[in-house]
């Protein structure tokens, strides 16, 4: 298998989970470091259609867990963010910016993403 067929195949697999995609999607459009805040609002935005004061607090903590405990922290060790989960904060590595042309393609393609993925 060649290096790019594997990249390709990796960025797939990152991209499998749509809270992984709006994360991906939302640093390839803002293109600078973003929240942990920024992210859930986000993921929240666009699977449930609605304002951060239209839903319950369940839900809100159940995002921002599943980002803070599993995508995340995904993402990081794959090399395409850096975390820090103490400032909560994400930043896109020079690794990012390598497959950001993928992962929009990707991101672009999902029929459940209607919108462009902003804040």
């Amino acid at each position: 298998m060649s290096e790019a067929s594997s990249t390709f195949d990796s960025v797939l697999d990152l991209c499998h989970h749509q809270h992984r995609r709006i994360v991906l999607g939302l640093l390839a459009a803002e293109q600078r470091s973003l929240t942990l805040n920024d992210l859930t609002q986000a993921v929240l935005k666009h699977n449930h259609q609605t304002s951060i004061t239209a839903v319950s607090e369940d839900v809100l903590t159940e995002i921002r867990l599943s980002l803070y405990h599993v995508h995340l922290p995904k993402l990081a060790s794959e090399g395409i963010i850096t975390y820090d989960p103490d400032r909560q904060l994400v930043e896109p590595t020079e690794q990012f910016e390598q497959i950001q042309p993928t992962v929009s393609t990707i991101v672009d393609a999902d029929p459940t993403l209607e919108a462009p993925i902003e804040l």
